[in-house]
């Protein structure tokens, strides 16, 4: 054999040892195809993470501005005694009030004196025609009717603001005196309502849906203003409030803050002159 030929099999013998075989060959390739299969469902798990996280940070941050808005909208719906939404109405006055709504000039400009007696026990009270004379022309008119006698205050919270809502003929926060009212008097620019305030409930938003709905405040509270303005401050209680001591003690049915008085409340009777 010649040489040349000697050495090119030898080489080729050397070549084939070098070489892998097809079993070899198929091992790699699966090996490399399982790599890269784990490479990608690596890839796709930590693509999946950033979603989760995302979406989870996402979901935190819509729960939390939830919070804070329903938060508010409970803060500011305290005294929305009226079911179903109301369209806000800031610029109402009086001469939008139908005629069953007392006249302004029953008040007569002045301070009024007398008593709550609420479960027979007196709150000695003013009522302020001068400042807000339609809400005290209403509040006389209805107490000489006999209007509030025997109702109960069927809403108190202790728990942000301090006060007992009286004044539904309803017992139940839906009732009124069959007419509605506005506007706004006498509201504290500060929103700051102190101890012994005497104020109109309505509707939130609606500064003409006041009618006989009203509120004592027991412990210095602020209560924000909404799209209307404030609250309608119409008198104010002048001694203690011991006569309700024991309604406050008692707190929310329930174990609540916000809801009926665990001890009834009831309006017997009230005297003005």
């Amino acid at each position: 054999m010649a040489l040349g030929v000697y050495r090119s099999k030898i080489e080729a013998d050397n070549l084939e040892e070098t070489l892998p075989t097809k079993k070899t060959l198929k091992t790699i390739d699966a090996a490399a195809k399982a790599r890269a299969a784990d490479y990608a469902a690596q890839q796709k798990q930590q693509e999946m993470r950033k979603v989760r996280n995302s979406r989870d940070n996402r979901i935190a941050l819509i729960a939390s501005a939830g919070a804070v808005v329903l938060a508010l909208v409970l803060q500011l719906g305290y005294f929305g005694f009226g079911p179903g939404s109301v369209t806000p109405n800031p610029t109402a006055s009086s001469s939008a009030n139908s005629a069953l709504v007392p006249s302004p000039a029953l008040a007569e400009g002045r301070t009024w004196s007398g008593s709550i007696e609420i479960n027979g026990k007196p709150l000695t009270v003013e009522i302020d025609g001068a400042n807000a004379p339609q809400a005290a022309a209403n509040f006389l008119s209805l107490a000489n009717s006999g209007f509030y006698s025997g109702n109960t205050c069927h809403r108190l919270v202790t728990e942000g603001i301090y006060v007992l809502q009286c004044g539904d003929p309803n017992g139940d926060g839906t009732g009124d005196p069959g007419y509605k009212w506005g506007p706004i008097e006498n509201a504290p620019a500060d929103d700051s309502y102190k101890t012994g305030v005497l104020a109109m409930a309505r509707q939130s938003g609606d500064g003409s849906t006041m009618g006989s709905q009203f509120f004592i405040v027991y412990e210095d509270s602020v209560i924000p203003s909404d799209a209307a303005g404030g609250y309608t401050v119409f008198g104010k209680i002048t001694g203690d409030l011991s006569a309700i001591d024991d309604v406050i003690a008692g707190g929310v049915e329930g174990g609540g803050t916000d809801g009926k008085p665990a001890v009834e409340a009831k309006i017997s009777a009230i005297s003005l002159k």
